[in-house]
C-alpha cells in the first residue's frame, strides 16, 4: 500500500490546510464524472480520500506516523484497506468537507433531486474505555453500553405521524434547491442554494411524529463489543464503523470512537513496551545474595537471583517479561531496580549486631557506580527521583 503522504504529494510536516488543498485537487482530477466513469479514476479517488481521511485527523495521523498502515488496522481506520471503504463513503467524505455546492457545481452541471428527503450521516460518538496494565499485557474484550440516537420506531425515521406522509415542498418542487439567476457583465450567474422553506429536504412534514417530534430519531441504548489488542497506550483509539448515531432520512450511521485510557499501576513504571519495577531488598540480601520473587505485569511471579554484593540501584533485565509490541512481534523486557532498604527502627538485638558489624566492616569505596548500569539508568534517571 502506498504512503499516504506520497499519495497526496505533501511533505510529512504538511499542515492541515496543505493536506486539504492537495486532496481537493486530486479528488477533482480523479472523480469518475470527469473521467467517463473510469474504474482507474475511481480507485485513485478512493485512494486519495483514504489518505486524506487519515492525515486530516490528528489522532489517526499520529498513529500512522508511529506505526504506518499497520497501526491503523486495530483502530478501525481506513488503513485496513479499501475492503470497508467504498466509493460511496469516499464521495460522502468529499461532500462533507467540500459540499454545499454539490458535485454538479464541480463537474459541469447539477442534476435536480427528484423528491425524497435529504439524508444525512449520523453523528459520531466518542467514548472512553479504562484499561488496566494487565489488560494491556494480554489484550481484552470489553462490552460497552452507549447512549445513541436510533431510528424512530414509530415513524421509521420519516418524522411524520403514523398514517401520514411528508408532502412535496411547493417552493422548490421537491428538489430541495432554489436557483437564482443574476445578470452581470460576464453573462448569467446561476446560484443554487438549499430551499429556505423546507431546509433542503425537498418535502415538508405537515403532521409531526409525536414520538420524535419530526426528527426521525429517538434516544436508545446500544451494546457494543470492543476487541482491544495487546500493547495499546493511553490515547490510542478504536473506531467501530457504523455503530454510532443513526443517519437522518435513511442516511448512513456514524461511528463510535473508543478512546483508550490505561490506568497507572503503582507497582510498575511503563517505558513503551518495557516495564520498570523497583525491588526492595534488605542489607543482608544485598550483601549475601538471595533468590527473590518479583511480580510481573501478567499477574504472575518471576524468580530473580540477586548476587552477593548487589548495590542499591543495580538493574536486572528479565527478557520478554514486559508488554507486547503493538501490531508487532515480541515483547518488551521487565527492568528490575534493586533498592536496598534501610530499617528506620531497630530492636535492641538488631542494634547490638549492627554495632558489632560496624567494628569489622570495610569503608565504602570512593565510587559505587558501575559504568554500564549507570549509563543505562541515566536514560531513566527521573523514574524514581521522587
Amino acid at each position: 500500500m502506498r504512503d499516504y503522504y506520497e499519495i497526496l504529494g505533501v511533505a510529512r510536516d504538511a499542515d492541515t490546510d496543505a493536506i486539504k488543498k492537495a486532496y481537493r485537487s486530486l479528488a477533482l482530477r480523479h472523480h469518475p464524472d470527469r473521467n467517463s466513469g473510469s474504474k482507474e479514476a475511481e480507485e485513485k479517488f478512493k485512494e486519495a480520500t483514504e489518505a486524506y481521511e487519515v492525515l486530516r485527523d490528528p489522532e489517526k495521523r499520529s498513529l500512522y506516523d508511529r506505526y504506518g498502515h499497520a497501526g491503523l488496522k486495530g483502530a478501525g481506520a481506513a488503513g485496513a484497506g479499501f475492503g470497508g471503504f467504498d466509493f460511496a463513503e469516499a464521495l460522502e467524505i468529499f461532500m462533507r468537507d467540500f459540499g454545499g455546492l454539490g458535485l454538479g457545481d464541480f463537474f459541469g452541471g447539477r442534476t435536480p433531486r427528484r423528491g425524497g428527503a435529504r439524508s444525512a450521516r449520523g453523528q459520531d460518538i466518542r467514548v472512553r474505555l479504562p484499561l488496566t496494565l494487565e489488560e494491556v499485557a494480554s489484550g481484552a474484550r470489553k462490552t460497552l453500553r452507549v447512549q445513541v440516537l436510533d431510528t424512530c420506531a414509530a415513524c421509521g425515521g420519516a418524522g411524520s405521524a403514523p398514517g401520514t406522509r411528508p408532502v412535496k415542498c411547493s417552493t422548490c418542487g421537491g428538489t430541495g434547491e432554489v436557483r437564482r439567476v443574476q445578470r452581470s457583465f460576464i453573462g448569467q450567474l446561476v446560484t443554487v442554494t438549499p430551499c429556505p422553506a423546507c431546509g433542503g429536504e425537498g418535502q415538508r412534514i405537515e403532521k409531526l411524529c409525536p414520538a420524535c417530534e419530526g426528527r426521525g430519531l429517538e434516544p436508545a441504548q446500544r451494546t457494543v463489543e470492543v476487541e482491544v489488542p495487546p500493547g495499546v497506550s493511553s490515547g490510542d483509539y478504536i473506531t467501530l464503523r457504523g455503530k454510532g448515531a443513526a443517519g437522518t432520512r435513511g442516511g448512513p450511521p456514524g461511528d463510535i470512537v473508543v478512546v483508550l485510557e490505561v490506568a497507572e499501576d503503582p507497582r510498575f513504571l511503563r517505558d513503551g513496551a518495557d516495564i520498570v519495577y523497583e525491588l526492595p531488598i534488605t542489607f543482608t540480601q544485598a550483601a549475601l545474595g538471595a533468590e527473590v520473587e518479583v511480580p510481573t505485569v501478567t499477574g504472575g511471579q518471576a524468580r530473580l537471583k540477586v548476587p552477593a554484593g548487589t548495590q542499591s540501584g543495580r538493574l536486572f533485565r528479565l527478557r520478554g517479561r514486559g508488554l507486547p509490541q503493538l501490531h508487532g512481534s515480541g515483547r518488551g523486557d521487565q527492568i528490575v531496580r534493586a533498592a536496598v532498604w534501610t530499617p528506620t527502627e531497630l530492636t535492641p538485638e538488631q542494634e547490638k549486631k549492627l554495632r558489632e558489624l560496624a567494628k569489622v566492616e570495610s569503608p565504602p569505596p570512593e565510587t559505587l557506580g558501575r559504568g554500564e548500569e549507570r549509563g543505562f539508568w541515566s536514560k531513566m534517571r527521573g523514574a524514581f527521583s521522587a
